[in-house]
């Protein structure tokens, strides 16, 4: 069962969602959704993008669209990494969601709807 998620805690993990660096993103991400689903989520064709990424050997993104949809999912993953499982995680970014019209948060992402899939997330975390 989900915790509630508290308004400090979403500030928190938004603000580490910023300021954290391209490195540290794809690694995370990398671990816990998978490379072949970041790059999905991210936009980018090429998995092994997301492992340069991780190993520091690209530190910068040039289309903007592509590191947001990487920082969204990031701050997602955290804020439900606060309430959930990494197999829960993992499932919630694959499965159709009703809230986003029977398709998947990690789609919904990539598509640039960033913010129908945090509110999507952000509901998960908290239970509803």
């Amino acid at each position: 069962m989900a915790s509630a998620v508290t308004t400090t805690t979403v500030q928190q993990i938004h603000r580490q969602a910023l300021v954290a660096p391209l490195a540290e993103l794809a690694r995370f991400l990398q671990e816990l959704l998978t490379r072949r689903l970041t790059a999905y989520i991210a936009g980018v064709q090429d998995a092994k993008t997301v492992t340069r990424w991780a190993n520091g050997e690209v530190t910068e993104i040039r289309d903007l669209a592509v590191e947001q949809r990487l920082r969204t999912a990031y701050e997602i993953a955290q804020l439900l990494l606060d309430a959930e499982s990494t197999p829960t995680i993992r499932a919630w970014f694959l499965g159709m969601d009703p809230r986003l019209g029977d398709t998947s948060p990690a789609e919904a992402i990539r598509e640039g709807r960033l913010k129908e899939a945090m509110g999507t997330a952000r509901a998960f975390a908290a239970g509803i």
